[in-house]
């Protein structure tokens, strides 16, 4: 599949005011990911599975139309022919409602089947009267499909959660090695410039030719340097590339495109984890999750718990030839059954309750285990949070001291009082506080993305 250029999408919208768009920030980065990401269409088709689970169970309580024709010819004599249509309606609580017509002729026709010559008609209702009467098959798979649609909202809100997680920390990592890059151009800069100098001094007589050979070798360093960073901002650039999609079109963030300076209010607005302060627990998807199927499993608990009762199914029907007047329904004609079934020792309908009881104390001890995972996990990266925040400040401090002791061993090299051995160790340092303090800042925005991540939150 063609792969575009991200630069070519971000500037779609600025081509009428011809604009030159070289950047792309992390808050509209992460809106390509929730337009197009293919993972987060596919957590909206877990929502249409459970509306067309529950479409499905809601079928069980839909009208049917039963139409039993049979007939009978042998050696020219109609042996018999009989019809019988059934209109059925069920309902909640086991309860059927039905109407029948029945036509019945032949020669040999079973004499209980006889009915008048312009058929018999029946209005009536069926139930039962213990097993099913509170619950049965269709009442529970409804009820099921009802928990199974909220389980679905709560996975789809995980997806979605995860996919923005993975995307921010994609992000942070490109931003992360995009920095260190512009730090090892700008010291290779710096020694390119301080080369030319000590070279000129030493052409002039005034240093040694070994320090010439030295702030090459300071040179050769900072290229190797660089472009090992460039190895690493390209990784990082292609990683964050698998989250920008356009359509169904996979998208490459062109190399021209730079990530933008992420603050901590974005990161807390992208991620809406200004909401994270009255954070409930119990609203969590993980466990919104769990307790929809926990809520499923006690549905079939109760449905194994109706059979221990004992089968009684009734039905009673009005009969009548003229439907079309209604005092003619009345208990002087009538058909009535009764059909009762009962295990001698229910060991089957007791193994099933058994079982589904253990089921709902395994998913509850998973559900009080999932809750205190996530409240520890909540704690001790706020903890955490906390603690980045002031390493945060000390190596800004640190990064600024060794700035101003670079700063004071170049002006003692400029007056031939220091050497190029010492700026370079005084640079070194500056360098890996430099890159430590991105680093710190990395682990401090992708800690970001792990409270987000174990708060489960879904951004507007």
């Amino acid at each position: 599949m063609k792969r575009i250029s991200v630069l070519l999408l971000i500037l779609l919208p600025a081509i009428a005011n011809a604009q030159t768009i070289d950047s792309l920030s992390y808050t509209e980065y992460l809106g390509y990911v929730k337009q197009f990401h293919p993972i987060a269409k596919q957590a909206d088709l877990r929502l249409e599975t459970g509306q067309a689970n529950l479409m499905k169970a809601r079928g069980g309580f839909d009208p049917k139309i039963d139409v039993d024709f049979n007939e009978k010819d042998f050696k020219n004599k109609e042996y018999y022919e009989r019809l019988n249509a059934t209109f059925k309606v069920p309902t909640w609580y086991g309860i059927e409602l039905k109407a029948n017509f029945e036509e019945n002729s032949g020669l040999f026709l079973n004499p209980e089947n006889n009915v008048p010559q312009d058929g018999l008609f029946s209005a009536g209702v069926g139930f039962s009267l213990g097993q099913g009467l509170l619950i049965n098959q269709r009442m529970a798979a409804l009820k099921k499909a009802k928990f199974f649609r909220e389980q679905t909202k709560a996975e789809r809100e995980l997806l979605i959660n995860d996919v923005l997680y993975n995307a921010s920390l994609a992000y942070f990592d490109w931003l992360q090695a995009y920095n260190e890059t512009k730090i090892y151009e700008r010291f290779l800069n710096n020694a390119k410039i301080r080369f030319n100098g000590v070279r000129s001094s030493v052409l002039a007589g005034d240093k040694a030719g070994i320090d010439s050979l030295e702030a090459g070798i300071i040179v050769k360093t900072r290229t190797l340097e660089l472009e090992q960073a460039k190895v690493k901002l390209v990784k990082a650039r292609l990683e964050a590339s698998n989250f920008v999609w356009l359509d169904k079109t996979p998208v490459d963030i062109s190399e021209t495109v730079k990530p933008l300076l992420v603050l901590e209010d974005e990161i807390d607005l992208a991620l809406s984890l200004n909401e994270a302060i009255n954070f409930n627990i119990n609203s969590h998807p993980k466990l919104l999750a769990l307790g929809s199927k926990i809520d499923g499993l006690d549905v079939d608990r109760q449905l194994y718990a109706n059979k221990l009762l004992p089968v009684v199914d009734a039905q009673y029907n009005f009969l009548t030839e003229t439907p079309e007047l209604a005092n003619t329904f009345n208990a002087s004609a009538y058909k009535a059954t009764v059909n009762v079934t009962f295990p001698l020792f229910l060991r089957k309908e007791r193994g099933d309750l058994k079982l589904s009881k253990l089921k709902i104390q395994d998913a509850q001890f998973d559900f009080s285990d999932t809750q205190l995972q996530i409240k520890n996990k909540v704690d001790a990266i706020n903890r955490e949070l906390t603690s980045f925040e002031v390493q945060n400040m000390l190596i800004e401090n640190i990064v600024a001291d060794y700035d101003t002791l670079l700063k004071a061993e170049e002006r003692k090299f400029s007056f031939g009082e220091s050497s190029v051995f010492l700026i370079n160790s005084r640079e070194n340092k500056l360098i890996e506080s430099q890159v430590k303090a991105i680093q710190l800042q990395n682990k401090f925005f992708a800690t970001k993305a792990k409270l987000f991540n174990s708060l489960g939150i879904v951004p507007n």
